[in-house]
């Protein structure tokens, strides 16, 4: 972590008791991670036990936005003043670690895990800005050029959302670290690369327009 950076404190939950030395609070790299997906896995407590959902989410500023229906669990605990503790975690994966020895093998990632209380948006304007962010995390300007929601979509869509406090983020990027016992032992050993691929767009039936600017950009 740089000197001078701004962070997030650090808490016990926030501090992992395990390679201490790929965990950090410095708010650009958690923010950095943030921002290269859309997918996280909420986790919550329901009847008595833990359940953990894939859903979609944006950033904006120190707020995670997490969207869902108003029916589902999350959205209804949400609610009211108490709101709803929460865990979220978001894991990119960049490579497969791959050792002489099983023990070894690993993976080389980048991760955030976030600890708070979430609320429901029901401020109308608040609602908008997350809306449009949860457009726009996948595909940065798709907002613009989509209908927005009308009313009754409005009514079965909830947002959460989850100020950033409790947060930090953990990294591996290593080789592969074979015990020196084993380096002579006959077996490959290596990093295998790991990226997500966007493929060419294949447009609907009913498209008549040509390629908007947004998505050559996403995929260009």
């Amino acid at each position: 972590m740089s000197d001078g950076a701004a962070s997030y404190a650090r808490t016990p939950r926030t501090t992992p008791t395990r390679y201490k030395e790929r965990a950090t609070w410095e708010q650009d790299a958690i923010h950095a991670v943030l921002d290269s997906t859309w997918l996280c896995h909420l986790g919550f407590v329901a009847d008595g036990a833990p359940v953990v959902l894939p859903t979609i989410y944006a950033r904006v500023g120190d707020r995670l936005y997490i969207h869902g229906s108003t029916g589902s669990r999350p959205m209804r605990g949400a609610k009211g003043g108490q709101g709803l503790p929460v865990c979220v975690t978001v894991t990119l994966v960049d490579g497969l670690v791959l050792t002489k020895s099983a023990f070894n093998h690993s993976v080389n990632f980048r991760s955030v895990v976030a600890h708070g209380t979430a609320h429901q948006v029901t401020d109308p304007e608040e609602l908008s800005v997350a809306l449009d962010a949860l457009v726009d995390q996948a595909v940065p300007g798709r907002s613009a050029e989509v209908r927005p929601a009308n009313a009754k979509e409005l009514a079965a869509t909830a947002v959460i959302r989850l100020v950033l406090d409790e947060v930090s983020a953990k990294t591996r990027d290593d080789g592969a670290d074979d015990d020196e016992a084993d380096l002579d032992l006959p077996y490959w050993a290596g990093v295998v690369p790991v990226s997500t691929v966007l493929g060419t767009p294949a447009p609907h039936a009913s498209t008549t327009v040509p390629l908007p600017a947004h998505l050559r950009d996403l995929v260009g």
